[in-house]
């Protein structure tokens, strides 16, 4: 017995479902481009491999997470120059003994860098970095000009 995934798009007119079906394909051709993966083919080679990141402003600091699963601290790398963030570092693959036949590779491995131009100076003395359970923090505080101000009105 085979199993057929149910398509609600299926009994939609001809033409209409062609344009659904076309598009759906762009999509996951560009979420494979973007997210790294491998061709689904059984390709056994390790694609590029960016991690995802969150880059975020807080009213006194910027804050910048990676997701950088198995990657060891002391493969990161962090570079303030000016007003550029720079994290680079590498995910190694992992060697195991033995002959394994493997059918299927889906993890990518490789070297990353990521630069990134901050909208405003920050106090490079003052920038923290930590990382926990796969997820590095870099935190940048805002130095003093760049934060905002209250400007309180006078009536005359």
């Amino acid at each position: 017995m085979t199993l057929v995934r149910w398509n609600p798009t299926r009994d939609l007119p001809g033409s209409l479902s062609d344009m659904l079906g076309m598009q759906r394909e762009i999509n996951r051709m560009f979420d494979r481009l973007f997210r790294g993966d491998v061709a689904e083919e059984g390709a056994l080679e390790a694609a590029s491999w960016c991690p995802a990141v969150d880059v975020a402003e807080l009213e006194d600091r910027y804050e910048v997470k990676l997701e950088l699963p198995g990657v060891a601290k002391e493969d990161v790398k962090i570079a303030l120059q000016e007003n550029q963030l720079t994290i680079r570092g590498e995910k190694k693959q992992e060697k195991e003994a033995g002959g394994k036949n493997y059918h299927r590779v889906e993890r990518s491995y490789g070297s990353f860098q990521r630069t990134f131009t901050l909208p405003a100076h920050v106090k490079a003395d003052r920038v923290e970095a930590s990382f926990r359970d796969g997820l590095l923090t870099v935190a940048l505080p805002k130095a003093e000009e760049s934060r905002p101000r209250q400007i309180d009105v006078k009536v005359k």
